[in-house]
């Protein structure tokens, strides 16, 4: 058994290793090693994710894919997840999410009743029913986000008081610091910063101007 830890944030601006340490310390607790990690930067409601779909390929029949809550998986439309579901299946892949405490016990070594089949039915359907509900409610959950962050914008134009993304300048600095005084390669920057290589470029780049 081979735990995979799938780590996505929304944005190339967000940090999608922020619950590495607290996954880390989660599978520690249960006396296994997370062996490797898959991390993007890419809206959860597209089906198409590279570093997702290298994680399909790599498992094998009862690989665990780990995630700290479902709606890193998933903020997919119903279609869609069932189109990811059935891919997941085909690979035999458990999932194992932080906020399903009924999934952990795949890591627990105590899994019910191994040479009880009726058991075994019953933890699965629920784990798969409380999976497709909370997946129904991240994407439900994104539709308001976005359709809340809409009217505040179209508020704001009326007001005139939307002025766009503004940049974080302090982040900025510290790209700029890590690159010209403590001379950190780019991946390594990146790293420190939770920005993208291609971010850290860019950036470097504005200032230079």
């Amino acid at each position: 058994m081979f735990i995979r830890a799938y780590l996505r944030a929304s944005t190339q601006d967000q940090f999608a290793d922020r619950a590495k340490e607290l996954l880390e310390q989660f599978v520690h607790e249960r006396g296994h090693k997370i062996t490797s990690y898959y991390r993007e930067n890419i809206s959860g409601i597209k089906l198409d994710r590279p570093e997702l779909g290298w994680l399909l390929m790599d498992s094998h029949q009862n690989d665990i894919l780990l995630v700290e809550q479902v709606d890193r998986l998933i903020r997919l439309n119903n279609s869609d997840w069932e189109t990811l579901k059935k891919k997941i299946q085909q690979n035999q892949l458990k999932i194992v999410s932080l906020d399903i405490p009924t999934s952990w016990q795949a890591l627990s070594g105590k899994e019910p009743a191994q040479n009880d089949p009726v058991t075994r039915a019953v933890i699965s359907a629920i784990n798969n029913m409380l999976i497709d509900l909370m997946a129904a409610m991240s994407h439900k959950d994104w539709i308001s986000r976005r359709q809340r962050q809409k009217q505040g914008i179209e508020r704001a134009h009326e007001q005139g008081k939307y002025k766009g993304k503004q940049a974080d300048h302090e982040r900025h600095q510290k790209v700029m610091y890590y690159r010209n005084v403590k001379k950190l390669s780019i991946h390594e920057t990146a790293q420190a910063t939770g920005y993208s290589a291609s971010q850290v470029c860019r950036i470097q780049r504005l200032y230079q101007k």
